[in-house]
């Protein structure tokens, strides 16, 4: 964590959208935590869930989202991806910066129009791509920038579809690649490089495999399932080329060490006006590939 000291600006005002399992055991503690960010209101659709997500911090209930964004300068989401879609266009109408979820939305043609809305407002927006904010897989990127990469294998599984407070509607109906697929694709697609092309075979609410072809003509494999008994999740990758293999392995590393720099980084993005690479338009960028694998939209597009 930082200290107040080590932040030079007013805490950036957020409120929260969603009252779920992942807005009150991350979004709101985070968001809480400071001080670069002071929770300020949480809404959702269910009154009582809002007040327990909000109450343990001192930040106010929203009795809707167009009262909640009085509330604030920035609005996190929390909620399914076609909630999402919905209200963070309307947030960005009203010069809000957006902390979002993955996937933006249930479909590509959802995602363009909320990245559009964020680009003709031009707020500030950032993925919640948890991963990429620790140093781990900072420096696993780095090296992979710097290593010829032939072929790569890679995957996320975990056993949260199986039950327990994750095995959410939204996730039982799209699967694995919808919740999972973006943040492998990402690490692929930044490690080994831009996907080119990408085809699934399998079944996205047991078990999925991915091929990617990457414009440098490397190709790279990633299994995805929600269905398997583990522990914990597990996300790795391995790269292989004419050197030494390169590995990355979530085992290694605490996500608790994530969300002080995403909250200092989305701070800061705000403060100064201007997003990082972890923006909507990467969410974009990956929405199309997630599309590509679907056939919802012709390959490259």
């Amino acid at each position: 964590m930082t200290d107040n000291a080590a932040w030079p600006h007013a805490p950036v005002r957020v409120a929260l959208v969603g009252a779920g399992p992942w807005a009150r055991t991350m979004h709101a503690r985070m968001l809480a935590a400071g001080p670069e960010t002071r929770l300020t209101a949480v809404w959702a659709r269910r009154t009582d869930a809002a007040r327990a997500t909000a109450e343990p911090y001192g930040a106010a209930v929203a009795a809707s989202f167009d009262e909640l964004l009085d509330h604030c300068e920035a609005v996190a989401f929390a909620v399914p991806p076609s909630v999402q879609a919905e209200l963070a266009p309307r947030a960005a109408k009203a010069g809000k910066a957006v902390l979002l979820e993955k996937p933006l939305a249930l479909d590509l043609a959802s995602a363009e129009r909320l990245v559009d809305a964020i680009d003709e407002a031009g707020v500030v927006s950032q993925l919640v791509l948890t991963k990429r904010y620790h140093p781990t897989t900072r420096r696993f990127i780095e090296q992979a920038r710097h290593t010829e990469v032939t072929g790569a294998r890679s995957c996320y599984l975990h056993g949260a579809f199986l039950g327990g407070d994750f095995a959410t509607s939204w996730r039982l109906e799209h699967g694995a690649l919808l919740d999972l697929g973006p943040h492998l694709l990402d690490l692929l697609d930044a490690a080994v490089g831009p996907i080119a092309s990408i085809r699934a075979t399998g079944d996205s609410r047991r078990w999925l495999e991915l091929t990617c072809e990457h414009e440098n003509g490397a190709v790279s494999q990633a299994s995805l399932s929600g269905r398997v008994a583990r522990d914990r999740a597990l996300t790795r990758v391995e790269l292989f080329g004419p050197g030494p293999e390169l590995i990355y392995d979530t085992s290694e590393i605490d996500h608790e060490e994530c969300w002080p720099v995403l909250r200092r980084e989305f701070a800061e993005a705000v403060r100064l006006g201007r997003s990082s690479e972890l923006d909507a338009h990467r969410g974009l960028h990956l929405q199309r590939l997630l599309a590509q694998a679907t056939n919802e939209s012709p390959c490259g597009d």
